[in-house]
């Protein structure tokens, strides 16, 4: 009798830890099932603000193009008060010199305009060419000034908050290259020595006489 009291109390000792492993297993799967239903939930919110997102989205990109016109034509309209009332004022105005100084100083404050908003004009007449701000139209050659001048400017360019937004557009001097200058000089030395050669009817002539 007391043998067979030993085994069921070591049976029950064998029992204990295996309930306690799946009690333990039954807890996980609890944790798992809740770290599972708050992750759909936010994947829900997430999915949910994305399409509000997505409905949103394009209706405040055509507000925000709306009001930057907006703010663009405010800024231009003083300019073009100006210029209105210089044209009302052309036949009035006492001299050519009158008109185009109030065409100057509409000018001016265009400039200025743009200035303000980091936009500015390109140096161009009379600096070394740079490819990466000018835009060579052609070329022309004038001795008295340096090579890769810009002589002439077509088209003024422009710069936003430093970056190139149009080049100017230029005439550059190009001078020929001292090897041409060279072979040319002595192209005209040749034509001058053969000029003072008598030529044969010259020498004919002579033998007659």
């Amino acid at each position: 009798m007391k043998h067979k009291g030993k085994e069921k109390t070591k049976e029950s000792n064998r029992s204990e830890p295996k309930k306690n492993e799946v009690e333990e297993l039954r807890a996980q799967m609890e944790d798992l099932r809740k770290e599972k239903e708050e992750l759909f939930a936010k994947l829900q919110r997430v999915s949910a603000d994305y399409a509000n997102f997505q409905k949103r989205a394009p209706k405040q990109i055509a507000d925000t193009i709306t009001y930057e016109k907006e703010k663009i034509i405010k800024i231009l309209l003083p300019v073009l008060d100006n210029f209105e009332h210089t044209l009302q004022n052309a036949d009035s105005a006492e001299s050519v010199d009158v008109l185009v100084k109030g065409i100057q100083i509409i000018y001016d404050q265009m400039l200025n305009l743009l200035k303000s908003h980091g936009i500015e004009q390109i140096e161009a007449l009379g600096e070394k060419f740079d490819p990466a701000v000018h835009e060579a139209m052609t070329q022309r050659a004038e001795p008295e000034q340096d090579e890769n001048i810009v002589l002439e400017e077509f088209q003024k360019g422009y710069k936003l908050n430093g970056r190139v937004i149009r080049p100017s557009k230029v005439i550059v001097n190009k001078l020929p290259s001292e090897e041409a200058a060279h072979e040319e000089g002595q192209v005209e030395q040749e034509e001058e020595t053969e000029a003072d050669e008598p030529t044969v009817d010259e020498y004919e002539t002579t033998d007659t006489e």
